[in-house]
């Protein structure tokens, strides 16, 4: 009985992780799929930069880091930093 018991806990608490991960993991990939140019991001290596291209097809973008251009992976991209105030003026005078 015991045995049942820890069993039921046990299925409990990985249903439950494992629901966590998923709300985790389509966040994720919700806020990399609304990059667009002029975000600040963070790579997974710690390179900050800002996105100038963004291809949904082959899934990559490309970052200005201080005048490079690189081009990642969109999985490459760990965190996408809040817009500054300053950023959305600047985009909202562009058009």
């Amino acid at each position: 009985m015991t045995f049942l018991i820890v069993f039921v806990a046990m299925l409990g608490l990985m249903f439950l992780m494992q629901r966590s991960q998923k709300k985790q993991a389509q966040k994720r990939m919700d806020s990399l799929n609304k990059l667009q140019k002029g975000y600040e991001v963070i790579t997974i290596g710690g390179l900050y930069g800002t996105v100038d291209e963004v291809d949904t097809e082959k899934r990559t973008v490309v970052l200005d880091v201080d005048g490079v251009y690189l081009t990642f992976e969109l999985t490459a991209i760990r965190t996408v930093l809040p817009l500054k105030e300053t950023t959305l003026l600047e985009s909202a005078t562009e058009k």
